[in-house]
């Protein structure tokens, strides 16, 4: 076995505090949206806690691309260019997922220092983290001081519209906070993925060690 540091400290430290985050946003969001169903703590508290952890995780994203856009890390973004090489790597993903995965195929994607992520992942992680994300954090934002912000969300059509569309990400957080673990799970080890989070390093099989170096 080989080992490959593929989760700098700033990368880690920014996963688990967005984690963190992302469950006491849903928390808090479920009891402002379904008083009647949710109610952990009062309800004030829980609109100034989504308020400040809010605040917090844009602050945590701010890192997150300083740390990527700063350094030579960027490259787990770099999409393929070959539209054939990456529908054919993305089918070779689905495949595994959808079947493969039943029959103890292994994993056709092999991670490295700058291949972390396989076909889907990088094009479902340059959505998510370039446009689905800032867009919450956006329409949070307006929604926090609606009197402030007001000529903004009325020019996107009202607070309802607004309020709509932070729900409709809210839900699909939500989702990613059980599919993602699910997903993480499926490598040579089924903990190989969230060890490496804890401490940076991955173990690859021999025949994967020309991918360690950078």
């Amino acid at each position: 076995m080989n080992k490959i540091y593929i989760n700098p400290l700033p990368v880690r430290i920014w996963h688990w505090t967005n984690a963190a985050g992302f469950l006491l946003l849903i928390a808090s969001g479920l009891q402002i949206r379904y008083l009647d169903l949710f109610q952990w703590v009062p309800f004030r508290t829980a609109v100034v806690a989504h308020n400040w952890i809010g605040f917090v995780l844009i602050g945590n994203f701010f890192v997150w691309l300083s740390f990527y856009l700063f350094s030579d890390k960027i490259k787990v973004y770099h999409p393929e260019l070959n539209p054939m090489k990456y529908f054919q790597a993305s089918f070779r993903q689905m495949r595994f997922y959808g079947y493969g995965v039943f029959k103890g195929d292994p994993n056709p994607h092999h991670a490295s220092a700058y291949r972390k992520f396989n076909a889907l992942q990088s094009m479902a992680y340059q959505i998510i983290m370039m446009l689905i994300v800032p867009l919450q954090f956006f329409t949070g934002v307006l929604l926090w001081d609606v009197a402030r912000f007001s000529s903004m969300v009325e020019m996107f059509g009202g607070v309802r519209v607004v309020d709509t569309v932070h729900v409709v990400f809210f839900i699909f957080f939500t989702g990613f906070i059980f599919i993602h673990p699910y997903l993480a799970s499926l490598s040579e080890k089924p903990w190989a993925h969230f060890k490496s989070m804890i401490t940076g390093y991955e173990e690859v099989e021999d025949r994967r060690a020309h991918d360690a170096s950078p």
